[in-house]
């Protein structure tokens, strides 16, 4: 059965989804993803025996799937205390059963590329989803039951404290690392290998901010192309009805706009995009024989003696100007009036090149390279265990 626009993947509450599969202890953390929604994608994209990479993995969620899955996963997280959870939350999954094997590297994920430098061109599926601020609504208790204003408690709502955490900058400054981190991600991909975002739009003093929007505007300008949009649900649906799952704070802010006039509404889903590499869309782009890229110096096209044969550029849409093409057509143009109807293009899928098996996790993970900025204290080497989200 053929991926469908929604994805039912609320049908469970997130602590349900993750009772026994993930250590009590995980539940700390601020802004995981469903394990559900990282299951369905996996499946969706990719086959047992490929390799799964997130570079914000924050507790796991993303690797924990993979493995349940039989697929093989590397992650990449910034802060040690969220890698210490991720690397328990794969052992864990291993003494259940989980046939894949994992990597798990503390660091800044704008160097994914170099920490895992092994898997470069091999990864077949990219998940992950940008931080939405420093701190989320967390875990809330009401001082009373019967909504009479009393106190409110708020625990487990931050990502870190350390101010060299994305989620720890403006909008302008998270989405340019985060350009950064899709760059150095897609270093990982084998050819027509997918990178898959989970994010939602989200209020800033009241204001509707379309981070999907802006999260798609960063992709393409870092030579991803948007191949599709999907809607994850984060409620559930039973008996023809949804049921809502939004937090204490979500349903607070909601009122609140109402209460201003602002037809507002609880967040119920989160966008889902799918995108693709332009060097991997464009058909120009020399391939070897296995269909990967081939980058070697090409041979300058042969320019007829004869006037009435045009030239045409046709510039690939990479990354930088740079990458741009220009194809050299011999002869006249073909008259489309009498061109051959065109059969749907069916995108390639080359067979994944399968790892060696990893070591277990517990010997084989490797501190990450960090920038010059950070301090020696950010290179530690798990266990203990170090970026953001699941």
């Amino acid at each position: 059965m053929p991926l469908l626009s929604v994805l039912a993947t609320g049908q469970r509450p997130s602590r349900l989804q993750r009772q026994g599969r993930y250590t009590p202890e995980s539940m700390r953390h601020p802004g995981k993803m469903l394990p559900a929604l990282a299951a369905q994608v996996i499946e969706a994209f990719t086959a047992p025996g490929d390799v799964v990479v997130d570079p914000m993995c924050g507790i796991g969620t993303t690797l924990v799937e993979a493995i349940h899955l039989g697929r093989d996963a590397a992650g990449m997280e910034y802060e040690a205390s969220w890698a210490e959870m991720a690397a328990a939350n794969v052992l864990l999954a291993q003494r259940q059963g989980a046939t894949g094997t994992a990597r798990l590297v503390i660091g800044d994920a704008r160097t994914i590329a170099s920490a895992h430098a092994p898997l470069q061109g091999k990864a077949t599926l990219i998940l992950t989803s940008p931080p939405y601020g420093s701190h989320t609504h967390g875990h809330v208790r009401s001082g009373t039951r019967d909504g009479d204003g009393g106190p409110v408690t708020k625990w487990n709502h931050r990502y870190s404290t350390d101010r060299g955490n994305l989620a720890h900058h403006n909008l302008t400054a998270l989405l340019s690392g985060f350009g950064q981190i899709l760059d150095a991600s897609a270093q990982l991909l084998r050819p027509c290998g997918i990178i898959a975002i989970t994010v939602r739009p989200i209020r800033h003093q009241g204001e509707l901010i379309d981070l999907p929007g802006r999260v798609i505007q960063t992709a393409h300008h870092h030579g991803l192309v948007l191949t599709d949009r999907l809607a994850a649900l984060l409620a559930g649906l039973r008996d023809g009805e949804l049921i809502p799952r939004a937090s204490f704070f979500q349903m607070l802010e909601t009122r609140r706009a109402h209460d201003k006039g602002i037809p507002a509404c609880a967040t119920a889903h989160e966008d889902l995009l799918i995108f693709q590499r332009a060097i991997d869309l464009d058909e120009n782009h020399p391939r070897d024989e296995r269909g990967a890229h081939d980058d070697r110096p090409q041979e300058p096209p042969h320019r007829s003696e004869e006037p009435d044969q045009p030239t045409t550029d046709r510039g690939g849409a990479g990354p930088s100007a740079t990458g741009r093409l220009r194809t050299l057509r011999k002869g006249p143009l073909p008259d489309p009036a009498h061109s051959p109807p065109s059969s749907p293009r069916r995108r390639p899928r080359n067979p994944a090149p399968r790892l060696p098996l990893w070591a277990e996790l517990a010997s084989d993970l490797d501190p990450g390279t960090e920038p010059d900025h950070r301090s020696a204290r950010h290179r530690r080497s798990l266990p203990p265990t170090r970026q953001r989200r699941t």
